[in-house]
């Protein structure tokens, strides 16, 4: 350890404080005196054996809102919503007015 450069390291707590957000706490070494948690053993969903959502940020709501958003729309494959949109685009260049040169063009034909 005497090879270690000096003053490149953080210090380091032995007794750092952990803190969860259920109420337990428990120490450890660490960086930090004191870290805050959202979730520990005591409180996760693997270790209690019940079945809740561990999400501080929404985004399991996300999720189920976008699966009801697609739940009665058919899969359409990427090469076939490209194919869709040329014949959708070959339509509309049909349906649009003929210019006067185009025709004059059908005219002399």
């Amino acid at each position: 350890m005497a090879d270690m450069k000096a003053r490149i390291h953080p210090k380091w707590f032995e007794k750092a404080k952990i803190i969860c957000a259920c109420g337990s706490s428990f120490t450890t070494g660490a960086t930090k005196e004191e870290i805050r948690v959202d979730i520990c053993h005591k409180c996760h969903p693997f270790f209690t054996g019940e079945q809740k959502f561990v999400d501080a940020q929404g985004r399991v709501e996300k999720f189920q809102s976008q699966q009801k958003a697609v739940a009665g729309k058919p899969y359409v494959k990427k090469q076939d919503k490209k194919r869709l949109a040329r014949k959708k685009a070959e339509e509309e260049e049909k349906k649009r007015p003929q210019t006067l040169r185009e025709m004059l063009t059908r005219v002399k034909k």
